[in-house]
């Protein structure tokens, strides 16, 4: 069995991520998602989320692509899931591009995704902001 595991906030939960969770899982047979928590969010990301950590875990859990989801509370973590989940190949979106290649020592592959370029929960939130 293979296992895949993407990162991210998802917050405003979005066709681009939805796109980004399937083609994570085709790389797999198992998907984790590392869901940052709202602490994190706040204290490393200065980012206040719309929806909760448990409403955002909710939501992700009611996709079929997601098979588990677990907190991510710091940077440092991403060595470790790789290793406590069993993980063969690490997912994240092409705008972190050569960021987390060190994650190879760990065993994993590294793929980075194209993100869907129409659509971002920054942009949705700043279209929102203008209304």
């Amino acid at each position: 069995m293979r296992r895949v595991i993407t990162y991210g906030t998802f917050d405003l939960l979005h066709y681009g991520h939805i796109e980004l969770l399937r083609r994570a899982k085709e790389l797999g047979d198992y998907l984790v998602v590392a869901l940052s928590t709202d602490e994190f969010n706040w204290n490393e990301k200065q980012k206040k989320c719309y929806f909760s950590y448990e409403q955002r875990k909710m939501l992700l859990e009611s996709i079929r692509y997601v098979d588990l989801v677990i907190p991510e509370n710091n940077w440092e973590q991403k060595r470790s899931d790789i290793h406590d989940y069993h993980i063969d190949t690490f997912v994240i979106g092409d705008d972190w591009k050569g960021k987390f290649d060190f994650l190879t020592e760990e065993g994993a592959e590294v793929v980075y995704l194209t993100r869907t370029p129409e659509v971002s929960t920054s942009q949705i939130k700043q279209e929102l902001r203008k209304k």
